[in-house]
């Protein structure tokens, strides 16, 4: 049964589409950030970029190289899209776009994430065996098919990033659809639909639309009688969440997973007109079983295990953010946050308060106060800051609270604590957050 689900040979053709959709995506969304400033802004502008904790040694080339880094990648987007040196070109991408996702987190977006699991999985897709440049080039490596296996990873990666969407809504604040009203505020200016987005019964049909979708429509997609509409209502849903949310090409990512849903027939007859049909059938398995088994087991179980990792940290991860990214949990809160940054002077005793804004840019303030990972690593800067100075200090964050979909402030960091004395864990819990059952809190 596994054998015939995973290594029968099927029609290739939702393959070669959806990496000429990949590829004019990927290029879309780098030379778009360009265009929009995203790269200027997170990039070039700010002094210091808040990197993953431990990768400090990503850093972005000085200048203005970052267009040219961004360029790189968004012609290695057109390069996959015409099947253009595939592998290389695939693999250049995926090495880029990880070391930007890690160079920065202030613009943290978890469908950045999800581009790096995609685009690393496309590296080990034979995705270039049919309408590309690569094929013109040496036509022996024309296949019009491909291991099912292929597919199912697809269809698992997707059904494992909406599940857990779908789980994480299922709290409070979700529920009750206060975080949508919170969500929708902030559009209350859009054109033609920004006063309706502030009805109470849109809040209801957005919050539980939300968890519905993101739960069914993999099962949907997958199941022959409700595929067409299932269909039709992602296209509307993706489209709605592109225009109010403005959230890049993923919801164009994911229209365009759609094609590894439908029948092969289908998307050939659509996309390949002239495309010779596989015709073939049976159970072709490969020498290398074994290993893509194996990795395979491991890659899911990663991927089942991450998104929960909240559990094993004391405390909320709503509250705290240990274990929140990299889990899909997409859109589930606002955050704010407030407090005051004290340097002491290890020998001297004396005493500067700091403002950050001298320091970072205003997204950058705005995490610093908000996130405990933001405000650690800032101490970690200052330190470094007064360190050129030959001077030792300590760095405290005082009076410390933030407020979480606009409920009242709540203290949120020990002022006693040094963050700059602190480690970092990336499996541990951080004494020095304050539990959330704190009950003193301010509006």
């Amino acid at each position: 049964m596994l054998h015939r689900l995973l290594f029968q040979r099927i029609d290739n053709s939702s393959l070669i589409i959806f990496r000429i959709f990949f590829g004019i995506l990927v290029s879309l969304e780098c030379f778009g950030a360009i265009a929009t400033g995203w790269v200027h802004r997170n990039l070039i502008a700010p002094k210091y970029k808040f990197p993953f904790i431990d990768f400090d040694f990503l850093q972005p080339l000085p200048g203005y190289g970052m267009y040219f880094y961004f360029g790189i990648m968004g012609l290695m987007g057109l390069f996959i899209a015409v099947g253009y040196r595939y592998r290389a070109s695939i693999i250049t991408f995926t090495i880029l776009w990880t070391a930007t996702y890690l160079m920065q987190k202030t613009a943290y977006n978890n469908h950045y994430y999800l581009l790096i699991l995609i685009s690393g999985i496309m590296c080990f897709f034979p995705a270039e065996r049919g309408s590309s440049l690569d094929v013109k080039r040496n036509p022996k490596l024309e296949s019009n098919s491909m291991y099912a296996y292929i597919k199912w990873i697809v269809v698992l990666q997707l059904l494992i990033v909406y599940v857990y969407a779908s789980i994480a809504k299922m709290y409070g604040d979700w529920l009750d659809f206060s975080t949508i009203e919170v969500l929708m505020r902030s559009r209350k200016n859009y054109w033609l639909v920004g006063e309706i987005l502030q009805e109470k019964w849109i809040h209801k049909i957005i919050g539980s639309v939300g968890i519905l979708f993101d739960l069914l429509i993999v099962p949907a997609l997958l199941w022959k009688p409700t595929r067409k509409v299932a269909f039709f209502l992602s296209v509307f849903f993706h489209l709605f969440n592109s225009i109010i949310f403005q959230i890049g090409i993923f919801p164009y990512l994911s229209i365009a997973f759609s094609v590894f849903f439908f029948e092969p027939e289908t998307i050939r007859k659509l996309f390949f007109k002239t495309k010779v049909p596989f015709m073939a059938s049976g159970i072709v398995i490969p020498k290398n079983k074994n290993m893509v088994l194996i990795t395979g087991a491991m890659y899911f179980t990663i991927q089942l295990l991450l998104p929960i990792r909240h559990y094993a940290f004391t405390d909320d991860v709503l509250w705290n953010e240990e274990g929140h990214r990299m889990s899909w949990r997409m859109m589930l809160r606002s955050r704010q946050g407030k407090g005051t940054f004290k340097v002491v002077d290890n020998d001297t005793k004396e005493e500067f308060i700091i403002q950050p804004k001298n320091y970072v840019s205003r997204g950058q303030e705005r995490k610093i106060f908000a996130y405990p990972d933001f405000a650690w690593q800032f101490a970690q800067y200052l330190e470094q800051e007064f360190a050129e100075q030959h001077r030792e200090v300590s760095v405290y964050l005082e009076n410390s609270k933030i407020s979480i979909n606009r409920k009242p402030y709540k203290p949120f960091i020990d002022p006693k604590t040094n963050l700059a004395a602190e480690e970092w864990y990336h499996t541990k819990h951080h004494n020095w957050i304050l539990p959330s059952n704190n009950h003193t809190s301010e509006n």
